[in-house]
């Protein structure tokens, strides 16, 4: 009858140590996975039609006026029905007015600090192109735009535009197509041409 007891605690003491050897001290979580993003070859075209600027915007994206500013007739957005996110463009002539525009946009910039870790500009200065203005890229997780910028001649022309997706943002899944369209974003700046 001894036997039972003292067998039934070796055996146990057997089990809980193989247990506490087959732990792993260095397990790490994995990283949250996210689904392949196919992304397009890039490819352009100039924009067409009665505007006061031009510039070459992507073949997978689609020109629409902005319904929400209707008395705006320059204002327009740049769609990317596959990601369901766009690039709203903004027209203003400058008529003396251009600290105000420029003081607009750096306000809607700093309106994303709550969630940005950071702002990052880049200034456009190319005065052989009668092209100025800023480039801001805005990191954090919860940035609803997570890139906009501005560029003006100086003297009668103000164009604006700003990156929203139409879903709620998380700019860690969505990176790979953030930094897709900010490079169509660099070349629609790059063509930018005054009429």
């Amino acid at each position: 009858m001894n036997r039972m007891p003292k067998f039934a605690f070796v055996s146990g003491l057997l089990l809980i140590s193989f247990i506490l050897a087959s732990c792993n001290d260095s397990y790490a979580p994995k990283p949250r996975g996210y689904f392949r993003i196919e992304l397009p070859a890039k490819d352009y075209v100039k924009l067409e039609g009665d505007f006061p600027y031009s510039f070459e915007y992507p073949t997978y994206a689609t020109i629409t006026p902005d319904f929400k500013s209707p008395d705006e007739k320059y204002w327009i957005n740049i769609e990317f029905p596959q990601f369901s996110g766009s690039v709203h463009l903004s027209y203003k002539a400058v008529n003396n007015d251009l600290s105000t525009y420029i003081e607009d946009a750096r306000t809607l910039v700093l309106k994303h600090m709550p969630k940005a870790n950071a702002i990052r500009d880049s200034l456009i200065y190319r005065p052989e192109e009668n092209k100025y203005g800023l480039y801001y890229e805005i990191d954090g997780k919860g940035a609803a735009s997570p890139c906009q910028f501005f560029v003006t001649d100086s003297t009668s022309h103000f164009l604006r535009g700003a990156l929203y997706f139409n879903i709620r943002p998380n700019n860690d899944s969505l990176a790979p197509v953030i930094d897709f369209i900010k490079q169509d974003i660099r070349h629609l700046i790059n063509t930018i041409e005054w009429r």
